[in-house]
C-alpha cells in the first residue's frame, strides 16, 4: 500500500502556495465551529479542553483552523463569563507531513496568543498516523475539526487493485463516465468503510456532549459520475496517462540510441 501526502516545503508547487481554496472552506465552517465550541462550555464546561485538528496538512493553513478554535473558546468564555479553559491541541496528519514546517510557526503562535488574548495555558503538539483508526486515548477529546480531508480514502478499493484482479479501471484515478457499476461501487464501499471507521474511532475518544465539524468534498446530483464529482479527476488522470506515455517514449528513445 502507498500512503500519500501533500507536497511538503515552501517551493511553487507545496501545498502551502496552492491551498487558497482550502482556507476559504475553512472560513466557510467558522459559523458552526464557533456554535459548537459555545455549547462544549455551556454543557460541558472543561477546565482542561481537548482539541484536534485531523488531516491539518502544513502550510499557512496548519495553524488556521487552531487559531480561530483558540479565538473562538476566547470569546465564548468571555461572553459566558467564563475563565478560559486550559487548551491541549493536536495536530494530526499522516508520517509525511511536513510537521517540522507546522512545528516553526509554533512559537508566533504562542506570542499572539498571549499578546491578545492573554492565553499561556495553551499546548500544541503533532500526532502523525491515519485518522481512519484511533488516534487519541479514550474520552480525551472535547472538539474534533478536520477540514478538506475526509474524501481522501484510506486506500483504493481492494477490488480495484490490479494485483489482486483484473484492472476495473483502467487509465482512471477515481470514478469516471466510463466506470462499470462494480467500480462505482467498490468506491462507495471503501468511502462506507473508511468513515464508519473514523466515527467510530472518535466515539471512544471523545467525551459526552462533546462536538465535532467536518467539511469535506460532495456533490449535488445523485449521480456519482456527474461532472460536478469526477470532472476534476478526469483531466488529472488524463494529465498522468500523458505524461506516462511521454516517460515512456523517452525511455524507449534512450534505449535506441
Amino acid at each position: 500500500m502507498y500512503v500519500l501526502h501533500m507536497n511538503v516545503g515552501e517551493g511553487e508547487t507545496s501545498y502551502a502556495k496552492n491551498s487558497l481554496i482550502q482556507k476559504k472552506i475553512i472560513s466557510v465552517g467558522s459559523s458552526m465551529m464557533e456554535a459548537a465550541i459555545f455549547n462544549i462550555l455551556l454543557e460541558v464546561k472543561p477546565k482542561s479542553m481537548g482539541v484536534a485538528d485531523l488531516g491539518c496538512s502544513s502550510g499557512p493553513n496548519a495553524l488556521t483552523a487552531v487559531s480561530r478554535i483558540i479565538h473562538m473558546v476566547d470569546a465564548a468564555s468571555l461572553k459566558r463569563g467564563l475563565p478560559v479553559p486550559e487548551l491541549r491541541v493536536s495536530l494530526n496528519d499522516l508520517p509525511g507531513n511536513d510537521f517540522n514546517a507546522v512545528f516553526k510557526s509554533l512559537p508566533e503562535l504562542y506570542k499572539n496568543l498571549k499578546e491578545d488574548y492573554g492565553i499561556e495555558d495553551c499546548y500544541v503538539w503533532g500526532v502523525p498516523g491515519s485518522f481512519y483508526g484511533r488516534l487519541f486515548p479514550g474520552h480525551s477529546l472535547h472538539f474534533v475539526h478536520s477540514s478538506s480531508s475526509l474524501h481522501w480514502l484510506s486506500q483504493v478499493p481492494l477490488d480495484l487493485n490490479p494485483r489482486v484482479r483484473t484492472h476495473l479501471n483502467k487509465d482512471k484515478i477515481y470514478i469516471s463516465k466510463s466506470s462499470s457499476m462494480s467500480v462505482i461501487k467498490a468506491y462507495q464501499q471503501q468511502f462506507h468503510d473508511d468513515f464508519s471507521l473514523f466515527l467510530r474511532s472518535r466515539a471512544k475518544e471523545m467525551v459526552s456532549k462533546g462536538r465535532m465539524v467536518l467539511s469535506f468534498m460532495g456533490r449535488r446530483s445523485p449521480n456519482p459520475c456527474a461532472d460536478e464529482a469526477c470532472y476534476q479527476w478526469e483531466l488529472l488522470a488524463r494529465a498522468l496517462m500523458s505524461l506516462a506515455l511521454d516517460v515512456c517514449f523517452l525511455s524507449i528513445h534512450i534505449y535506441i540510441y
